[in-house]
């Protein structure tokens, strides 16, 4: 099956670009480059096409991603085997080119001019991605300076205080482990009852309807509505986890 051509400009381009990376210890693995560091850290960039059946296929998106892996496992000794390379999905402190600089994510129009599409991607990295990679290249390094980087840490950055219970769990200091994983306990708690108590807002047009938990509400004009209620699921897991990694104890 023949490929289309904006496939074959993509790929182009994408060869061209890890050319660039190379020398830097990156990898490529179809539309994904990534290298390791500190034996099991990953960084990974990742070319994402939209869907087709969206009529999108002519768009990308630069996906950006660091992988702790206790912190995405959520073990503090991992008894899996590191596979070959990660998805940027696979990721727990992850982005977007456009959204590190605190503004809408880039999109790309592959029908574009594709030398200066790959200059600017090219740019971007060098420039914006690759220093913050540089830093982040270690648990200590993530641990201390981590918080800097919040536009680099779009995704997961509510689960910070969780991600550095594991990490410190991972480096064998238990105590630091249990106390980072009881301040995020506790505000779980608390954003749990307050949902309970005060609810939380939808925005929803007129006619548009919410149904959640017993509740059937449909707009009369735009604006917000309040459901109540909310969901015990993640304090369960949490509970099971800390039994899990004895830090119950």
């Amino acid at each position: 099956m023949e490929k289309d051509e904006l496939t074959v400009k993509k790929n182009e381009m994408l060869k061209r670009i890890h050319i660039k990376l190379k020398p830097y210890g990156f990898r490529k693995y179809g539309d994904t480059f990534y290298r390791i560091v500190s034996e099991d850290i990953s960084q990974v960039i990742n070319f994402q096409r939209g869907q087709s059946y969206r009529n999108e296929s002519a768009l990308m998106w630069v996906n950006l991603g660091i992988r702790v892996p206790e912190c995405v496992m959520r073990e503090f000794f991992l008894s899996a085997p590191l596979k070959k390379y990660y998805h940027e999905y696979e990721c727990n402190i992850r982005s977007r080119l456009g959204s590190i600089d605190g503004k809408e994510e880039k999109c790309f129009n592959l029908n574009s001019d594709i030398n200066t599409i790959e200059k600017g991607i090219i740019s971007d990295i060098e420039q914006k991605v690759l220093p913050v990679f540089e830093v982040l290249s270690s648990r200590e390094a993530i641990l201390a300076r981590r918080r800097e980087f919040k536009n680099f840490d779009v995704m997961n950055n509510h689960l910070i205080l969780l991600e550095e219970s594991m990490i410190y769990g991972h480096l064998g200091n238990v105590n630091k482990a249990k106390e980072l994983f009881r301040q995020y306990y506790n505000t779980a708690v608390d954003k749990y009852n307050d949902k309970v108590k005060n609810g939380k807002k939808h925005y929803l047009k007129k006619g548009e309807r919410i149904v959640y938990g017993g509740q059937d509400i449909t707009a009369e004009k735009d604006g917000y509505v309040t459901i109540y209620g909310a969901s015990h699921g993640h304090i369960d897991y949490l509970d099971e986890l800390a039994e899990k990694l004895g830090l119950t104890r």
